[in-house]
């Protein structure tokens, strides 16, 4: 099973992300900007879908454009033995240099040679003066774009904008005519709904499926934002930005991954919501870029070990785990420790649920905050930044929450270099602390809520914490997090 960042068609190279399910093949599906279609001066009426899909297939298939893409590759890109030289072979031709010339792409050193592809996926006009909606896998990195329409028009497509983090990239063309287009949906997308999916799989031209939505929120892996819809109108290489239509014929979501062992349709697909897509469009089309919000916390998942320390009733929100420098978070007074249980009115479940939250608000908008801090609730209001080049920093979570016996952790400390914390300076590879995910070198900064700067303070605060399980604040490399060790043996 492989994971593929695009089920655009290439004829030349495959391309593999890491970081997602398994076997999660990222499919490329856009999503239209809410305005009227041109097609209709009236809202169109639902579909009954016991009746065939047919008059609602007539109404969005003009708006609905096959996107081929031509690109420009070294052979290095292409894969090995093109570029190059691997190197299981770097060993071979050290010792042979006499055959190293008669490898593809020439010797160490040299120009790695160009090779030409072309990539097929689908893609939607969100307005009538020819903004288009597709896949950022499916034009990344492009040389030229053309837009091939089922009525046979082709048009030369120029890239506005794209935006990594959600996969999705916002066309222009220019037509000597107005161009028929969908809408994004403004109504909430809900499961059990009728969607019918259109777009280019393998490169065969316009076609559609339909099916329902399965379920909401999901989470792949992805990328930061991810809050798929999950459906199972059939999507497949191809397919990438193409939309998935509800019944009154309003783009509910962009085709983007399909989870499948075997590179086929299974079933199960992902979407992304209009919602964010109509965001991310609005900020391309202004911007030629995303701008979202920045809090500037280090921030990890409330488990239930953490939630019991804290005093939570249940594991639910995000634990500050550190603050960066001259962020809106330390400016307006968060704190190592803080729980944040809503933001700008949301609930935070989770730690990833604050990074989408917060990303979507405008930069510069002052937002209330609601933390736990020492087993009080109090609400922060919060003067939202703008997010720097890289994405939420997610604390690590450890390795498990097993209970713990503290003498027998099979650990030694020493004060740290720089005097904050102590330094774990040996470590037993078989000791419960290991099995919790510490490490030699990390550092213990805080115990019990107590900053610790040598054995002592750590001994000191160990004895004076209360209840069954006591809070550690660890640093390892450029990461904090929260553990919990139980005081008694379990």
């Amino acid at each position: 099973m492989s994971i593929s960042m695009k089920t655009c068609s290439r004829n030349l190279l495959g391309l593999f992300a890491a970081g997602l399910l398994g076997s999660t093949i990222l499919a490329t599906t856009l999503v239209i900007d809410g305005q009227k279609p041109v097609q209709a001066a009236t809202a169109m009426a639902t579909i009954d879908p016991t009746k065939g899909f047919s008059q609602l297939v007539d109404q969005v298939m003009p708006a609905v454009a096959s996107v081929e893409v031509q690109y420009t590759e070294t052979a290095a890109e292409a894969g090995p033995g093109t570029g190059e030289i691997p190197p299981q072979l770097k060993e071979f031709f050290e010792q042979f240099p006499q055959f190293k010339d008669r490898f593809k792409g020439g010797a160490e050193g040299q120009p790695a040679p160009q090779q030409h592809g072309t990539a097929v996926g689908s893609g939607f006009v969100i307005s009538a003066d020819g903004y288009v909606v597709t896949n950022n896998h499916v034009v990344s990195n492009a040389d030229k774009v053309k837009l091939r329409f089922q009525n046979g028009d082709n048009y030369d497509a120029k890239v506005i904008g794209t935006d990594a983090k959600t996969d999705l990239a916002l066309l222009k063309i220019d037509a000597p005519k107005s161009l028929p287009f969908v809408s994004l949906t403004k109504s909430e997308a809900k499961v059990g709904d009728w969607v019918m999916a259109v777009g280019n799989p393998f490169g065969l031209g316009g076609t559609v499926t339909a099916g329902i939505i399965s379920a909401r929120g999901r989470d792949i892996g992805a990328g930061p934002y991810d809050d798929f819809l999950q459906i199972d109108a059939s999507i497949n290489k191809g397919n990438s930005g193409g939309p998935a239509f509800n019944l009154q014929g309003e783009v509910v979501g962009v085709n983007t991954a399909i989870f499948s062992p075997s590179g086929g349709s299974v079933g199960i697909g992902f979407a992304i919501p209009a919602n964010i897509v109509s965001s991310v469009v609005e900020s391309l089309k202004t911007n030629g870029a995303v701008t979202r919000g920045w809090l500037g916390v280090q921030i990890q998942p409330v488990t239930e070990d953490l939630a019991e320390s804290l005093g939570l009733d249940k594991a639910e929100g995000a634990i500050v785990a550190d603050v960066t420098q001259d962020s809106p978070a330390l400016k307006a007074g968060l704190k190592q420790g803080d729980t944040i249980l809503k933001a700008n009115g949301e609930d935070i479940t989770d730690a990833k649920d604050l990074s989408r939250t917060v990303a979507s608000v405008k930069p510069g908008t002052q937002v209330p905050i609601e933390v736990v801090r020492d087993g009080k609730r109090q609400i922060i209001n919060v003067k939202i930044g703008i997010l720097p080049g890289e994405m939420p920093k997610m604390a690590s979570t450890g390795k498990g929450q097993k209970g713990l016996d503290l003498s027998d952790l099979g650990l030694k400390v020493a004060p740290a270099e720089d005097g904050a914390g102590v330094r774990i300076t040996e470590l037993n590879p078989n000791s419960p602390a290991a099995e919790k995910g510490l490490s030699q070198g990390d550092i213990i900064l805080e115990v019990a809520g107590k900053p610790v700067t040598n054995p002592a303070d750590m001994s000191a605060a160990l004895e004076a914490s209360k209840g069954k399980k006591v809070l550690m604040l660890v640093r390892s490399g450029e990461n904090q997090r929260y553990i919990t060790l139980p005081r008694e043996k379990s």
